[in-house]
């Protein structure tokens, strides 16, 4: 494992440092017809942040032909966070894209968003986290008091933190948030400027390589295990007008995601060949970290499930914690007729 962390942390470096932009595979260009013949249909959709290891799979259900084979010319661009995704795809801008599930569910709770649902998970445990590094004098969550940390406005991390401190025995109002570009944070905790930052557990590994200090992490499914990661949404309008597309668009992507955890190394290529500024072996090790996140733990589960249960609890537990101004119901941000089927 360290030497897995080693490759994640000296490949990851580049990508680390800025905002990864993708561009389209030539080869995809021509192929305007699915295989029966039929015009392909246009679809755009976003990556959850940048075009890092975690958010591959879209590419290689491009690049393998799932998404041709299901019907779909797809146009893969990269988001900047749950926020943003949920304003491109509510505004239209973007017809798909995975949002950490709880930062979607603190949104509609809180009135901030609308007019979206969650149609597959995409991880079945949050992944989201507050990093330092030894020296700080951070351990445990408690030790935040008193303590800068930094994020952006649009993370799940930021929004979900009253909440994680609320259980984690954490004073809030001790604790001092500073906004941060996303491309920086690792840069702004390696100069000192901050205590820690919000980040998920796979990002460790890059954290090391551009601090050159070993990470401290905190994940937050410590104290909420119950929560999911990121999960694939589309518009309430194409939900309800194109159930069946919806339901195609899902199949390929989770096809995708599956060949990803199945195959990592190919899968950075993939990567590293429509996006110049990716790193192949940084790509694949951070799958291969990401695969406990996505397979549930019962493993005759399918991929992309969502339980209305567990999805309650979370609503609960954020219900109990003062997170949301206004009571919410699992199917009122999970469409659960066009969910994958355990």
């Amino acid at each position: 494992m360290r030497r897995l962390t080693r490759t994640v942390a000296a490949a990851a470096l580049a990508t680390a440092l800025a905002l990864v932009s993708g561009c389209s595979s030539d080869s995809d260009k021509s192929a305007d017809k699915a295989a029966g013949g039929a015009a392909l249909e246009k679809v755009t959709y976003l990556t959850s942040f940048g075009n890092f290891g975690r958010d591959s799979y879209a590419w290689v259900a491009k690049e393998k032909g799932f998404f041709k084979e299901a019907g779909f010319d797809v146009d893969i661009k990269p988001g900047q966070g749950t926020g943003d995704v949920i304003k491109l795809v509510t505004g239209g801008q973007a017809d798909f894209g995975p949002i950490d599930l709880t930062g979607g569910i603190l949104q509609m709770g809180n009135g901030q968003a609308k007019d979206f649902v969650a149609v597959a998970a995409i991880q079945q445990r949050t992944m989201a986290a507050i990093v330092s590094v030894e020296g700080k004098n951070i351990a445990t969550p408690k030790d935040l008091e008193g303590k800068r940390l930094a994020d952006t406005k649009f993370s799940v991390v930021y929004n979900l933190f009253p909440t994680y401190a609320k259980l984690a025995g954490i004073d809030a109002s001790k604790v001092t948030w500073v906004n941060g570009d996303a491309a920086g944070l690792i840069g702004m905790l390696g100069a000192g400027s901050v205590d820690g930052i919000g980040q998920f557990v796979v990002g460790q590994p890059t954290v090391e390589a551009v601090t050159k200090k070993k990470p401290v992490v905190l994940p937050y499914s410590n104290v909420m295990q119950d929560l999911y990661g990121n999960a694939l949404i589309t518009s309430t309008k194409i939900a309800k007008e194109k159930p069946e597309m919806v339901k195609r668009f899902t199949a390929a992507l989770i096809k995708g995601l599956e060949y990803s955890l199945a195959h990592p190394e190919e899968a950075g290529q993939i990567l590293k060949k429509n996006v110049d500024a990716a790193n192949p072996a940084a790509a694949a090790a951070e799958l291969q970290l990401m695969a406990a996140y996505v397979r549930s733990n019962n493993s005759g589960t399918a991929l992309g499930t969502l339980d209305s249960g567990r999805v309650a609890k979370s609503i609960a537990l954020l219900q109990g914690a003062g997170a949301l101004k206004q009571n919410l119901t699992p199917d009122q941000i999970i469409d659960f007729n066009l969910a994958p089927k355990a």
